[in-house]
């Protein structure tokens, strides 16, 4: 049993590798980047994801590109439900993975998208080049042809989002019980 499973693993590993469908939430400057990365220097073509999609219900890879403030964040985790499994997610620029230069300064910016949805690529530059992102692509695409299902599932069952709204604003479900007293 145990060989026909890997075989299937193998097979769907390798197609779904090599056809990443992304789906474009590009907010500031890295958004100009990820475009890049489509013109005919880069070429993304190559590697399977020249159709960046308008519907989360169309992509398999969330590109989250540029800064995320706490009145954003419930569209973004919006769009990552309403993406099918399995889904895979890079945080491109130092705004999407920590806040970038608004970390310490701005009371309206995230400080890591990770609080907010599973990341499987961090690309944290600021802003990244397109050859960045091609990397990136082609790690997680070499990452991809090794996953085991069941391992993916644990993965996104660790990196669950804790995270509730209430009355418009993100915050922890912890903070919502034990501080606010609501359920």
């Amino acid at each position: 049993m145990n060989i026909i499973i890997t075989s299937i693993d193998y097979i769907l590993n390798r197609a779904r590798a090599n056809s990443l469908w992304p789906l474009t939430f590009a907010t500031s400057c890295c958004g100009i980047e990820m475009m890049q990365t489509v013109a005919s220097d880069n070429d993304i073509a190559r590697f399977g994801s020249e159709i960046f999609r308008g519907s989360p219900r169309q992509a398999d890879l969330l590109i989250c590109a540029g800064t995320i403030t706490h009145k954003m964040a419930p569209a973004l985790l919006r769009l990552y439900e309403q993406m099918p499994e399995p889904k895979y997610v890079i945080a491109m620029g130092a705004c999407t993975c920590g806040g970038g230069m608004f970390a310490e300064t701005s009371y309206s910016v995230v400080k890591g998208i990770d609080k907010i949805i599973p990341v499987d690529i961090y690309l944290p530059m600021c802003p990244p080049k397109p050859e960045s992102l091609i990397d990136a692509i082609r790690k997680l695409q070499d990452d991809i042809k090794k996953e085991s299902i069941l391992k993916r599932k644990d993965f996104l069952d660790a990196h669950c989002s804790r995270l509730t709204e209430y009355k418009g604003m993100l915050v922890e479900e912890d903070f919502v019980v034990t501080k606010l007293g609501v359920k």
